[in-house]
């Protein structure tokens, strides 16, 4: 649900009209099933579309830049929300495309920025490794110089988009006996490098992940995003925007919190079960009902870091009593004969556990939390 109103001006409102055609003429029935299908919030048709027509450079620019006035950027985003577009992976090439005109060569970022604002180049993050969880710090993939070049051997978990992907962000160990967040180096690695091998990995959601295996892939140093054993810093600014650890502009327009797309998925659930029990007259479903649209309107307007938790939280607080207030139908997925509210609600139930996970886990942003944000100390795990 959104309170808000923004009166439109005439040439606003044209926007959010073309707009709205566009996505609508590009995001088909097709589409969508390919996306319930296969799981890859991404369709190549679509993003190719989105560049084409300007969307990817103008939500990429600052408005100063010829990007998209406030107002225009929270259309675009709600359109593109509306319509369930397969595109979550754009976030994380346009964040990665900043990173290498920051921190990148200029040679490099006049190679990939141009193809990432056109839609033709996408890239994806190679953080997590198999034993490593959400502490990416622990890096064993090694990059190893050899003259100009680097010679690369590992792994990685849930190099999500890998597969539509150019390149990969990857965070290598340079120096192994180096001080901890000392000794990580970042590369942004062509995935059509030999030695790399991508395998599929589909979650409880029904997307599409992968693990990334690194085999001797020699890289330029061209490829290199930052100082050697520097890779920290320029990760840091990625984890910021991935953490949601940005700073808000005055004009109250932008998702207050990261994941709060995923909110916008919430709400039109929360919004279809309860016109889909609209004439029940029990006061329990009322109440539950009631609840669930309280704690989810917290959750939506909860801010930063903590914004992140609420949403996640409530996301799985909530879902139970939904798919309990539908009955036993609710559990059947979509497209399925007689499924409650064409399984939306099943499929909230199911996103709702990985969502606690995505971009680090729910404990640790609550130690984020409880560390910067309280003031307390460090959590102490020992026995």
């Amino acid at each position: 649900m959104d309170f808000s109103h923004v009166e439109l001006s005439t040439q606003d409102q044209e926007f959010l009209d073309e707009t709205r055609a566009f996505i609508t003429k590009h995001v088909t029935d097709e589409v969508l099933a390919r996306q319930l299908e296969f799981g890859e919030n991404f369709d190549e048709h679509v993003h190719l579309a989105l560049g084409e027509a300007g969307y990817l450079a103008s939500d990429w620019k600052a408005e100063g830049d010829g990007g998209f006035s406030p107002v225009r950027r929270r259309i675009f985003q709600l359109e593109i929300a509306r319509a369930h577009t397969p595109w979550y992976h754009w976030g994380t090439t346009s964040v990665v495309a900043r990173l290498v005109q920051q921190f990148g060569a200029p040679e490099l970022a006049g190679k990939v920025v141009p193809g990432v604002l056109s839609g033709e180049i996408r890239l994806c993050l190679g953080y997590t490794e198999p034993e490593g969880g959400s502490d990416v710090a622990t890096c064993k993939t090694r990059a190893v110089r050899d003259g100009d070049a680097w010679v690369i051997n590992g792994s990685k978990m849930f190099t999500s988009n890998a597969q539509n992907a150019r390149y990969v962000f990857l965070l290598t160990n340079t120096d192994p006996q180096g001080r901890k967040h000392k000794n990580l180096t970042m590369f942004l690695v062509p995935l059509d490098s030999p030695g790399i091998e991508i395998q599929p990995i589909r979650t409880l959601d029904g997307d599409r992940t992968n693990i990334v295996y690194y085999s001797d892939v020699r890289v330029d140093d061209l490829y290199r995003i930052g100082e050697v054993n520097g890779g920290w810093t320029v990760m840091r600014a990625a984890l910021d925007s991935e953490h949601g650890i940005v700073d808000q502009e005055d004009h109250g327009l932008q998702y207050v919190a990261a994941m709060a797309g995923h909110g916008d998925i919430m709400a039109e659930v929360v919004d279809t079960v309860a016109a889909l029990v609209s004439d029940v007259d029990d006061e329990s479903v009322k109440y539950r009902l009631g609840r669930a649209v309280a704690r989810m309107e917290a959750a939506l307007s909860t801010p930063g870091m903590f914004g992140r938790v609420a949403i996640a939280q409530t996301m799985r607080d909530i879902t139970p009593d939904l798919m309990d207030v539908l009955g036993t139908a609710s559990a059947l997925p979509t497209d399925t004969p007689g499924a409650a509210s064409n399984g939306a609600a099943e499929h909230l139930y199911r996103l709702s556990l990985p969502l606690g996970i995505y971009g680090g886990t729910l404990e640790v942003f609550r130690n984020m939390i409880a560390q910067h944000a309280l003031g307390l100390g460090r959590p102490s795990y020992g026995g």
